[in-house]
């Protein structure tokens, strides 16, 4: 399957909510966009780094969701974030989620979030542990 018409079966009901749009998908990096609005932000009005967090993470689940075998899923088991210049409110940033490890049993991301400018705004890296499918018995 087309791995955009894969995320678009798989929307992520978080994702959907911070408004993480998806501009290119692939098995090694994926690239999305999400326009930081005000109540996704602290005070002064900029992005919450939690938000920051979790469009990041998001990411990188959906990379996950574009490795996993038939019927498998995928949690968060770690993730590290080096918050690096802010995001005002009326911005965009966009996230480019990289592989550095894709294995059976886990898979670690790398993502970069910028600003229109291509300002590094933060890096975030992340492991998924990559969940059996259930087995039928």
């Amino acid at each position: 399957m087309d791995p955009l018409a894969l995320i678009e079966a798989k929307k992520m009901p978080f994702a959907e909510l911070l408004g993480v749009r998806i501009l290119s998908a692939a098995p090694e990096r994926l690239t999305a966009e999400m326009v930081v609005r005000e109540n996704l932000c602290t005070l002064p009005p900029v992005l919450h780094g939690g938000a920051v967090m979790a469009f990041a993470d998001s990411l990188g689940a959906y990379a996950t969701m574009l490795n996993l075998p038939e019927g498998a899923s995928t949690t968060t088991i770690e993730s590290k974030t080096n918050f690096l210049a802010p995001a005002p409110a009326g911005t965009t940033v966009t996230g480019e989620c990289a592989a550095l490890h894709r294995g059976r049993r886990t898979m670690v991301w790398q993502t970069r979030i910028t600003n229109a400018q291509g300002r590094l705004l933060a890096i975030v890296t992340q492991t998924q542990m990559v969940l059996e499918a259930p087995s039928r018995g």
